[in-house]
């Protein structure tokens, strides 16, 4: 299957260790001074290493690889200790990867006799830890650069974060409205279709220019959904949009996909973008598809 998964530039690599005590999943050791990914299964792709590496020796990048195992990576981290695994648990918590969080407490707790710690102590720790950023106005960019492809790199504007645990004080700095917003990066090329929070969602794939023709973009077409975001004209790497689609489809199981497109002709590619997704994938979900005029009118909304 194709995911995101961490490079490393060995060039780079000074050997200092930050990323090593940065990955929460023990995917990474130090061997011969170099930073060495020593296990595919155990990387989630989540790039929490990323922003500890000094001098911009790890990536992400999307290519082939065995899916990320938590039960694999879990049972290996025990023999470190209960901090390590109150660090992983709490990483897990922190990215809202639910499903992940739960298969790791669910091996804990049927392997509590044999792990050599108190598994409630542990239980307790990550049930009292506070999602990173979850009551600030403005939530601060943290250590976990999430780049995707060919874009590369530890960017903090594509740190991955999740709103939608963040209390009503989140938005007490808006103007006006209410943003509808749940997630970061909504970029195509950017998101991880591996992220907690597109799994069994309804996707809502929009044109760049769309939610600037449509006043109520939020409130009406946003809400209850998650985003991502792409120009089927001006973007690059189509083969990667199909690739992404195809893995929210088959990987996070998204429920639907709302396409929005604009009325110019051109924006019809994104719809043969999804159509092409949906070949190549094992399961098919309903897709309906939005036109919006350059007015602000909807023109047309039907599934396909």
């Amino acid at each position: 299957m194709k995911r995101d998964i961490i490079t490393i530039d060995r060039e780079k690599c000074n050997g200092c260790g930050l990323c090593v005590s940065g990955c929460h999943e023990g995917a990474l050791q130090l061997i011969d001074g170099k930073a060495v990914l020593i296990s595919e299964l155990m990387c989630d792709g989540l790039g929490a290493c990323i922003g500890d590496c000094p001098v911009g020796a790890i990536t992400i990048e999307h290519r082939e690889a065995e899916a990320y195992d938590e039960v694999l990576t879990i049972s290996k981290m025990v023999p470190s200790g209960k901090n390590t695994v109150i660090a992983h648990l709490k990483h897990l918590k922190d990215y809202n990867e639910k499903e992940y969080l739960r298969q790791g407490v669910e091996w804990l707790l049927a392997n509590r006799e044999s792990v050599g710690f108190d598994v409630d102590e542990v239980l307790q720790a990550v049930h009292n830890h506070q999602v990173k950023g979850a009551a600030a106005p403005q939530p601060q960019v943290q250590h976990h650069a999430h780049m995707h492809g060919h874009h590369g790199g530890g960017c903090p504007g594509s740190a991955a974060r999740n709103f939608a645990a963040a209390t009503p004080a989140a938005s007490a700095g808006m103007v006006s409205g209410k943003s509808e917003l749940t997630h970061w990066p909504v970029q195509l090329h950017l998101i991880n279709p591996n992220s907690g929070h597109f799994r069994g969602s309804n996707l809502l794939l929009a044109a760049d220019c769309v939610a600037f023709s449509l006043g109520n973009f939020h409130s009406d077409y946003l809400k209850g959904k998650t985003l991502a975001i792409a120009c089927p004209k001006l973007d690059s790497n189509k083969e990667s949009y199909v690739e992404k689609i195809t893995a929210l489809i088959d990987g996070a199981q998204v429920d639907t996909i709302t396409i929005m497109k604009m009325e110019v002709p051109c924006c019809g590619g994104l719809l043969q973008l999804a159509k092409m997704a949906m070949e190549r994938a094992s399961r098919k979900v309903p897709i309906k598809v939005v036109t919006v005029g350059i007015q602000g009118e909807i023109l047309e909304s039907s599934w396909v």
